[in-house]
């Protein structure tokens, strides 16, 4: 059967992809709510007004299960259920699971919200919640799987697109890192323990945290990246060799990273420098992607000053860049001696997380939005353009906050006076870190002021409204 020319139109099914759409605006101003809000906990601790519910301790991994899973997750299922049809020219198989992957993933992000703030957790990082989540997890993962891969076999095309093998990628890997990371042993409905003991459940839950960063928060915003940034340029990807030995390269590697993690601990002094050497040659992969998807440009640059949807895309893979050079200077040990436990690895994350994560999203929805609501277009890029300048200007004012308060942490930290004592007492360098907190919480609002003005406009866009660029019908 010929690639340009199926039989008959396919009737897609973007009643899910819709969905996940919109519930990924509404997660992220969730999400990015709850960070602000414990953002200035950390400049002005009284915020939390001694209520148990409302502390830093609890409401931190509400905040990073939220934009991870809820605002991250929806837009990773949005954006896959929807390129899979597009790309294999075919519609959902079985729409019903689907849906019924959408309502269980709700059901999911809910209670979380409901026994986080009550201190139900099982104390792992990005892996918060307890054993009955976990396994409705696990089966709304595969359902999830079952929907994307099921698509893909029933195909109407002889070639897999590049995309779907980053988001395929990432399927696969979040289900083997959930349930084994998630293995325990229950003692009632709301406890459990991990199987695993000491250092070994500290390497296996770094295996999973940097996993969760390097398949769910990398390799299924390529996917995304692979895609959108063709469609809003109006081009062909700039090479798909190099997209292909990108993907190999890419898996191959990130899998043995997490180690770097766990520097000057219990864990084998061997493991530690094996994790710092696959870290370091992560860099080759990533870049490859990031140059493969900014080329892509290669004769359209002028759409930059014009497209805020394009500057959104390629900021998100300017801060890709950054963010995965950063990340193996940091894993190298002389480096992580400074670095460790500090507010530079905050700075670190944010960069990714705001800067490529949360970008590359808000760009894709920007494209997909329109087309799955069958508009013609945004109902204002102006508002488009205020969005990304809140948001990039928000981003770098988040993470120089956290690098400048980090390094300085860091040295005061180290410093020693000539008999050997300490220079500065713990609570000096909080002291000294103080102003970076109110910049962060600065920073962090002007992207939460952005996703609000997004909301806006996918609001007015859902609903009908002409849009304020184009000339009126």
């Amino acid at each position: 059967m010929s690639h340009a020319q199926p039989v008959t139109a396919p009737e897609y099914n973007m009643g899910v992809v819709r969905q996940f759409a919109i519930m990924t605006v509404v997660w992220g101003i969730v999400g990015m709510a709850t960070g602000v809000f414990i953002a200035a906990q950390l400049a002005w601790p009284a915020l939390n007004f001694d209520i148990p519910w409302l502390s830093f301790g609890r409401l931190r991994p509400l905040h990073t299960n939220l934009v991870i899973f809820a605002f991250g997750g929806s837009a990773l299922m949005a954006t896959s259920l929807y390129v899979v049809q597009r790309t294999c020219l075919t519609p959902l198989f079985m729409p019903r699971l689907a849906g019924f992957t959408f309502w269980g993933w709700q059901l999911v992000i809910v209670l979380a919200l409901i026994t986080l703030p009550l201190g139900l957790t099982s104390t792992k990082e990005y892996a918060e919640l307890e054993w009955p989540i976990d396994i409705l997890i696990a089966i709304v993962w595969i359902a999830y799987a079952a929907v994307f891969f099921g698509t893909i076999v029933q195909r109407r095309t002889s070639h897999i697109y590049v995309a779907n093998w980053f988001y395929g990628a990432f399927i696969i890997t979040i289900a083997v890192l959930h349930i084994v990371n998630s293995a325990a042993v229950p003692l009632s409905l709301t406890k459990s323990y991990s199987v695993y003991g000491g250092a070994m459940d500290a390497m296996i839950q770094w295996w999973y945290g940097h996993n969760a960063v390097g398949f769910l928060l990398t390799a299924g915003f390529l996917g995304m990246m692979y895609y959108f940034v063709p469609i809003q340029a109006g081009r062909p990807v700039y090479s798909y060799r190099l997209s292909i030995v990108h993907f190999w390269a890419l898996i191959s590697v990130y899998m043995w990273a997490g180690a770097h993690h766990l520097h000057y601990s219990a864990l084998p002094d061997w493991t530690q420098s094996l994790g710092m050497a696959f870290s370091l040659i992560l860099i080759a992969p990533s870049w490859g992607g990031m140059l493969n998807g900014v080329l892509t440009l290669s004769g359209a640059w002028d759409k930059l000053r014009s497209d805020p949807i394009i500057r959104f895309l390629i900021v998100a893979l300017s801060f890709y860049a950054m963010a995965t050079f950063e990340g193996p200077m940091m894993s190298i040990k002389t480096v992580n001696a400074l670095s460790h436990n500090t507010d530079w690895t905050i700075g670190h994350v944010h960069s990714g997380a705001l800067g490529w994560v949360a970008m590359i999203s808000i760009g894709s929805l920007y494209v997909l939005i329109p087309r799955v609501f069958d508009r013609q277009a945004m109902y204002s890029t102006q508002l488009i353009n205020v969005h990304f300048w809140l948001a990039t200007i928000g981003t770098v004012f988040y993470i120089v906050s956290m690098w400048i308060s980090g390094i300085t942490q860091g040295l005061m930290w180290r410093a020693i006076n000539a008999d050997g004592t300490l220079t500065y007492s713990f609570i000096e360098s909080v002291v000294a870190s103080h102003p970076m907190y109110v910049g962060r919480l600065i920073g962090g609002g002007m992207f939460l002021a952005g996703m609000l003005v997004m909301a806006w406009n996918v609001y007015r866009t859902v609903r009908g409204a002409q849009p304020k660029d184009l000339p009126a019908a």
